[in-house]
């Protein structure tokens, strides 16, 4: 255990660490220590290993402490459904799992966020913060020119000439971008942007959802000393729509291939910023040397390239991690800071901008491999292609051990009077999508405390989830609080689906708070959308607001 006030002095030691929050995303939004990376309890084995990969490091851990229930949902802390209130056994269930891990340090936060914040301890509410403070101070620092939304609207209406840019995943561009705009992510700006531009005197408008990607990226595009005016578009898509105009919905447009004179001006500009940042090229035989320490040293080797273009090879023990999206989310990518970061492009484009940028919020030792991928390569290095999945802790050995259930099988036992009852562990966006007909759903996090009330003894249980590996993991933790016998749905949902049997949708049975998904601003709303801008207008360098971020909720 830690204390409060030692934790404090942790963490203003310097110690190298990874402080980890093993509640659930939505739990983490509303309250939490600031630079605590959101690792909920159900994501230990599969995540962990890439976070923090040496298993000496110390890790401090807490939940939401010891709670007694008042009848009333307290901001930062989890009631289940049915009333029942997590009492601070989620850490203390995670730290096991640690200690079987194989982490030798693990120290839980004595009486949980209820204590720190009984002794004074700051919190700070939203997701991926500290990026978000990084980029308001980078508005600040360097003056980032913006356009606002009717401005821009109007600019549009007369037919100006201009390139707009969506710097966001493909994904989140294809929901809804500002109508026009191509999508093109934070560090394909440099090394794409020139095929677009067909003058100097064409203005550049970079937007994203909000703002931080917005200013990243025009920031980014201001380093290549172009001619073209440059600006960020104030607030992104949810400014565009408090200010009453519609995004466009369904784009697709992307930048055609990298042409020899874009590659060309963003080699160039690529150079100049490593020169001006001193950024530390390394060579292939350095990075094996520092590969293979991963396990007494954190290491991350991240791959900053599109997906197409990391799963059709990429070196072996990379991890796909897109520039602009690791800016936007660093504690996404690396959970301890203090640690080596390696990237690796098709060149040194994209690697160099994002090493500028990771250097800037102040990782202390970003590496680029000269050369890229070709350079890899060529050295020998090996590749892999697709997007290598390593099987979570423990699956390999728990699933020897499982009992498995096929498809067909189990539908003809829920056509039968007695049936089994399955368990849903999958997240609850995705129970809610589609399920087997009758399922309930359960959150992995906390099997031990729900599923005793939800399930009941004597009951025989199959557990399923997408693909299999989630609900094997979850069989230990249920027959530890003697549920049984459990089975598993071989291969999940998807081989359900698969033998076209069909499916159930809605949040029909929810057996726990379905606090593991959080939704974008400008899915709740407009209230929402208004106050996540004030709130990340105002961040102070701390990651505290004057605001609230959600509706309804005092800041912490």
């Amino acid at each position: 255990m830690i204390t409060p006030s030692d934790l404090s002095a942790f963490l203003a030691s310097g110690t190298r660490h990874a402080l980890l929050d093993v509640r659930e995303r939505a739990a983490y939004e509303r309250g939490h220590i600031y630079r605590a990376t959101s690792l909920p309890r159900r994501l230990l084995e599969a995540r962990l290993p890439r976070l923090v990969t040496a298993p000496a490091t110390p890790l401090v851990i807490y939940d939401d402490g010891q709670l007694t229930a008042t009848g009333g949902q307290v901001p930062g802390q989890l009631t289940a459904t049915g009333g029942q209130v997590h009492d601070g056994r989620v850490a203390a269930l995670a730290a096991t799992t640690l200690a079987a891990m194989g982490y030798t340090d693990v120290r839980v936060l004595e009486g949980g966020l209820q204590a720190w914040r009984a002794a004074g301890g700051r919190m700070v509410q939203g997701l991926n913060v500290p990026s978000k403070v990084f980029g308001e101070q980078a508005l600040h620092t360097y003056q980032t020119p913006e356009v606002s939304c009717p401005e821009l609207k109007a600019r549009i209406d007369r037919g100006e000439p201009m390139v707009l840019v969506d710097s966001r995943t493909p994904e989140e561009y294809h929901r809804g971008c500002i109508p026009g705009a191509w999508s093109m992510p934070g560090a394909e700006l440099v090394l794409r942007i020139t095929d677009l531009v067909t003058s100097p005197d064409i203005p550049i408008v970079v937007h994203c959802g909000g703002r931080t990607r917005s200013f990243i990226g025009a920031e980014t595009l201001r380093r290549m000393n172009l001619p073209n005016p440059i600006v960020a578009l104030e607030n992104g898509t949810m400014g565009w729509q408090l200010a009453g105009f519609e995004p466009e919905r369904g784009a697709t447009r992307w930048a055609p291939p990298v042409s020899a004179r874009s590659r060309a001006v963003g080699e160039a500009a690529a150079q100049r910023v490593a020169k001006d940042d001193r950024i530390q090229f390394v060579d292939v035989k350095t990075i094996q040397a520092t590969l293979a320490r991963r396990a007494d040293e954190n290491v991350f080797f991240l791959d900053v390239r599109t997906v197409e273009e990391y799963a059709a090879g990429h070196p072996v023990g990379a991890v796909w991690a897109p520039g602009g999206q690791v800016i936007q989310g660093t504690d996404e990518y690396i959970g301890v800071r203090d640690s080596t970061v390696i990237l690796t492009c098709d060149g040194i484009v994209r690697s160099v901008m994002t090493a500028s940028w990771l250097q800037r919020m102040g990782f202390p030792r970003v590496r680029v491999l000269w050369g890229g991928l070709e350079a890899w390569t060529a050295a020998g290095g090996p590749t892999e292609t697709g997007q290598p999945a390593p099987a979570p802790f423990g699956y390999d050995a728990a699933r020897g051990r499982v009992t498995t259930v096929a498809p067909r099988a189990l539908d003809a036992e829920l056509a039968d009077g007695v049936a089994p009852l399955v368990i849903d562990v999958d997240e609850s966006d995705a129970y809610a999508a589609s399920h087997v007909p009758g399922a309930v759903w359960l959150c992995k996090s906390r099997l031990e405390l729900t599923a005793p009330s939800a399930i009941g003894a004597g009951r025989p249980v199959v557990v399923t989830c997408a693909d299999g590996v989630m609900s094997t993991l979850s069989v230990a933790a249920l027959e530890s609080v003697g549920i049984g016998p459990v089975r598993v749905l071989a291969g999940g949902k998807r081989a359900w689906t698969t033998q076209g049997l069909g499916v159930e949708t809605g949040a029909t049975k929810l057996g726990d708070e379905a606090d593991d998904v959080v939704l974008k601003p400008y899915q709740r709303g407009r209230d929402a959308m208004e106050a996540y801008l004030r709130w990340e207008t105002d961040l102070d360098a701390d990651g505290g607001s004057p605001h609230a971020l959600l509706p309804g909720l005092p800041k912490p």
